[in-house]
C-alpha cells in the first residue's frame, strides 16, 4: 500500500531523516520505533506532506505521492493523528469530529461517519456536548482518533497516541487501534511504548540517527536481543 525508498527530509538545509525505506501491506500495523530524536516524526510528516522530502520515493499504491499537499492526501484516503491531539479545545466533541469530515458537503453522509466512530469509541458518543478541552488526556486521545477517522482513511497514521497517558488507558487505546485494523484501515504507528506496540503490530521497522536499520515481524523484534537491550529494558 505505502512504499518508501531512501528518504531524506529535515527542515530547510538540514536534513533529520537521512536514508529511510519501509513498506507498509494494506490491512496490518506497522510500526515505527527509535530513540526520541531518531527521525521518527519527521519522517511522518514527509509521507502526509508537510515537511518536503530532500531525496528518495514515496509510494502509496503505487503511485508518487512526494509533493503532494496534505489535503489532497486526505482525499486520497491517507489521514494522520499528530502527537500532542490538537483538538480545538473551546469546541464541542462533536464539533470537532465534524472537522475531521470537512471535505464532505452531505450532511446524511457526516452523520453516518459520526454514528461509526460513536460505534467503536462509545465514551466519545457520550461526550459529545461536552467542550473538549474538558475531558481526560484519554478521553481526549480518543477524539483525536475518531476525528482522524472521520474522513474514513484507508491508511491512519498515529503519532504518538499513549504519549502522557496512564498504563490503563494506553491499553484502552491499544485495544481500539487494533479495532480499527480489524475494520480494515491500515495503520501506522510510531510509538515510544515499544513493548506494548510490537506485540500489537504485524511488522515493525527500527530508527537510528535518521536511518531505518532493524526490521521485522512484532513477534520477532520482541525476542531480538538488540531491541530488548535498547527499548525493552532488557
Amino acid at each position: 500500500m505505502l512504499k518508501l525508498e531512501h528518504v531524506k527530509t529535515g527542515y530547510g538545509s538540514m536534513p533529520v531523516v537521512h536514508d529511510a525505506s519501509f513498506h507498509v501491506k494494506a490491512g496490518t500495523i506497522m510500526a515505527l520505533l527509535g530513540s526520541n530524536g531518531s527521525g521518527k516524526t519527521s519522517l511522518l510528516r514527509a509521507i502526509f506532506g508537510t515537511l518536503p522530502i530532500m531525496a528518495g520515493a514515496i509510494e502509496y499504491k503505487g503511485q508518487s505521492i512526494v509533493g503532494t499537499k496534505s489535503y489532497r492526501m486526505v482525499e486520497m484516503g491517507i489521514s494522520m493523528v499528530p502527537e500532542g491531539r490538537h483538538l480545538f479545545g473551546k469546541m464541542s466533541v462533536r464539533d470537532n469530529l465534524v472537522m475531521g469530515a470537512y471535505s464532505v458537503r452531505d450532511k446524511e453522509e457526516i452523520e453516518r461517519r459520526l454514528q461509526s466512530v460513536f460505534q467503536m469509541f462509545p465514551r466519545v458518543e457520550e461526550r459529545q456536548r461536552q467542550q473538549a478541552d474538558t475531558l481526560s488526556g484519554g478521553e481526549q486521545q480518543m477524539v483525536a482518533i475518531a476525528r482522524g477517522l472521520m474522513c474514513s482513511p484507508e491508511l491512519l497514521i498515529l503519532d504518538e497516541p499513549s504519549l502522557g497517558l496512564m498504563p490503563k488507558l494506553v491499553s484502552e487505546i491499544f485495544s481500539f487501534i487494533t479495532k480499527i485494523k480489524e475494520s480494515g484501515v491500515t495503520v501506522i504507528i510510531v510509538e515510544q511504548n515499544a513493548s506494548a506496540t510490537l506485540e500489537m503490530c504485524d511488522y515493525a521497522y527500527v530508527m537510528q540517527n535518521g536511518e531505518t536499520v532493524l526490521e521485522g515481524t512484532g513477534a520477532a523484534l520482541l525476542a531480538d536481543e538488540q531491541v530488548k537491550k535498547a527499548y525493552l529494558g532488557g
